[in-house]
């Protein structure tokens, strides 16, 4: 008996052990994917590519400290759109979480409103950019209110969807044993709608930061979008994937915000 436990615990670590160095190789594989972009991207912004449109890592990292974060309206500019993008999400998973289990939680309210939800998502959203600033204004509220719109579809049709697929033998269980509507919903329909909660959280995401950025690019003076637009105009492509560099680690920052909360609220998985 000892022996039978000895092994199955000898087993357990060579199999801990395996799963540590395989993470281990694929983490290294990947940072050296990144490192030899890093180093083609630097020798074709020095070799290959006219200056004009492609700017070396260095010379962008350069730019970012010397003239991004060294000028006070730009960093002003970084601050607006993160408030913008960070309201505007907030708004489209209040929202979005709000609506979809109304429509979810019965039968009925799914054929009656999924249809026009989805009918409704699938117009072009950029071809509402002008209503929303007529209507709107070109300030934050046009821009917040553009970027929820287009945010909280994904969100709306992925709780309706989880919500949907929940096992019907899992509601069947939890009525027959006495629990109450509030009781399988806490219990049975939230814990099996998770994942797909969270898929339309990170889409919601990228659509509303996409959002923000497009009524700035081409309709606001204010946030990243304006200096982007500037830079991309004068040819000067260090400051642009400079700025590019930033909304890539804002983009990150907010996912790994969701990544957090995912794992908080799926633990009983593991």
């Amino acid at each position: 008996m000892v022996s039978v436990s000895h092994s199955a615990g000898a087993s357990a670590r060579g199999s801990a052990g395996l799963f540590s160095t395989r993470g281990a190789r694929i983490k290294g594989i990947r940072l050296l994917v990144i490192l030899g972009f890093v180093l083609f991207w630097e020798f074709a912004g020095r070799v290959l590519v006219d200056p004009a449109f492609l700017a070396p890592p260095t010379a962008v990292i350069q730019s970012l400290f010397g003239r991004i974060f060294a000028d006070p309206a730009i960093v002003r500019a970084i601050w607006m759109t993160i408030i913008e993008v960070t309201i505007a999400y907030a708004l489209a998973v209040i929202f979005g979480i709000a609506i979809g289990m109304l429509v979810g939680m019965t039968e009925r309210g799914r054929k009656a409103f999924f249809p026009i939800i989805v009918m409704i998502w699938v117009i072009p959203n950029v071809t509402l950019l002008p209503l929303f600033m007529v209507v709107f204004g070109f300030g934050p509220v046009g821009k917040i209110l553009y970027a929820f719109s287009g945010g909280i579809f994904p969100i709306m049709v992925n709780v309706i969807a989880g919500m949907r697929n929940v096992n019907q033998l899992y509601l069947r269980g939890a009525t027959s044993m006495g629990a109450s509507r509030m009781e399988v919903m806490r219990h049975v329909v939230f814990p099996n709608m998770v994942p797909s909660v969270f898929t339309g959280l990170r889409l919601g995401m990228i659509v509303t930061m996409l959002g923000v950025i497009a009524s700035e690019l081409f309709v606001s003076a204010n946030g990243i979008g304006r200096y982007t637009r500037a830079f991309s105009e004068v040819y000067d492509p260090a400051p642009l994937f400079a700025l590019i560099m930033t909304l890539a680690a804002i983009s990150i920052t907010l996912n790994e915000i969701v990544r957090t909360a995912e794992r908080r609220f799926t633990r009983w998985k593991r």
